[in-house]
């Protein structure tokens, strides 16, 4: 791989920034292992909406709020830990980072390698990464490599690189990923006011939720952690784990999590769970965040909102579902599993007429 140098990367103070989005790391500095002085690759991340969700909450009778992880830079969640491993790799000197991944951190990791001036190459499970992340890991200048396997090989195939060579792993065993990631549960803690009694999270390599409850005991709250896992791809539902996993959900798609124990210990220290929704309960859940509550998220995401409807709040009543990315990340799913159509028309008016106001069959 050709290394190039990091830019001379300026710190970044709050004080230089106008408005009230500052830098994720220069807002919870001291909550994080950062040091002024230290060099911060920033895209202004976090601080992302949550959002009352009225129709949602009418359903299973509790207070219920949407976190927006899509409001990020990139698109998704992993861009408070990209954040956090991109500008950590620079400080100690590397030249270039690496990921496998199947989307998400992808995309995030080129683009924090790109604002750093640094190389980054990612593993993806050929045929098996939606459109709109590889397109977004492509523009971003990122060396991608489609392994003829599932993403549980290629991060054991990374893992044993980085152990022989001077490229930093940015995937969520770099335990800076998960300082940056934990960030969000402050957010809610700060929204809320600690007034927090469940929360819904979609689970795939378990870091994200080994973060939030993470950052919720450093705040001294103890919400009931609800983790849900596709029915193809639930190796901590089933306890062992899934060698070919499947799933629409293509950012959970993971058979193998590098968080398992750290999930499982998040969900049993906060009289939580994990557990499985199918993939019909996820596209359903999925067009109803988009139909009627105007949030169009990737279909992973809606396993937090899907498991909610499934099993209810269990006598919650303030109750957070973490929406993990946006939903042009995915566009390919969105089109095919839809209830509208698009309606071709010639240029009359009267046609125009009946495809606006006709019954569109």
């Amino acid at each position: 791989m050709s290394e190039t140098s990091a830019r001379n990367l300026p710190v970044v103070e709050g004080a230089a920034f106008t408005g009230t989005h500052v830098p994720l790391i220069e807002r919870y500095r001291e909550r994080l292992p950062f040091a002024p002085g230290d060099p911060l690759v920033s895209l202004q991340e976090g601080s992302t909406p949550l959002l009352r969700a009225p129709l949602i909450s009418e359903m299973v009778g509790a207070r219920v709020r949407l976190k927006l992880e899509g409001a990020n830079p990139t698109g998704s969640f992993k861009d408070r830990g990209m954040t956090c491993a991109v500008s950590a790799a620079v400080r100690d000197g590397a030249r270039a980072v690496i990921c496998a991944s199947t989307g998400n951190t992808a995309a995030s990791a080129a683009a924090y390698a790109a604002r750093a001036g640094i190389t980054c190459a990612v593993i993806v499970p050929e045929g098996k990464i939606a459109q709109g992340k590889l397109a977004q890991t492509l523009i971003h200048g990122a060396r991608v490599i489609a392994l003829q396997g599932n993403f549980d090989q290629a991060l054991t195939l990374v893992r044993e690189l980085t152990d022989t060579h001077p490229i930093v792993l940015v995937n969520s065993v770099n335990e800076f990923r998960i300082e940056g990631q934990k960030t969000a549960a402050f957010e809610i803690q700060e929204a809320l006011e600690g007034e927090l009694d469940a929360l819904c999270i979609p689970v795939g390599n378990a870091g994200n939720i080994t973060s939030y409850w993470r950052g919720f005991t450093e705040v001294g709250m103890a919400p009931r952690m609800f983790g849900f896992q596709a029915e193809g791809a639930m190796p901590l539902v089933l306890g062992h784990p899934v060698e070919h996993p499947e799933t629409v959900a293509s950012a959970i798609r993971i058979g193998n999590p590098v968080r398992w124990e750290d999930a499982m210990a998040a969900a049993r220290d906060s009289r939580g769970s994990i557990r499985m929704v199918t993939d019909s309960e996820i596209l359903a859940a999925f067009r109803l965040l988009a139909s009627k509550e105007g949030m169009f998220c990737e279909p992973a995401s809606a396993a937090s909102v899907a498991g909610l409807l499934k099993y209810g709040a269990e006598g919650a009543e303030q109750v957070v579902c973490v929406l993990t990315g946006r939903g042009l990340k995915d566009p390919e799913t969105a089109i095919a599993h839809n209830d509208g159509r698009v309606i071709p028309c010639p240029v009359e008016l009267e046609a125009i007429e009946e495809a606006v106001l006709g019954d569109g069959s």
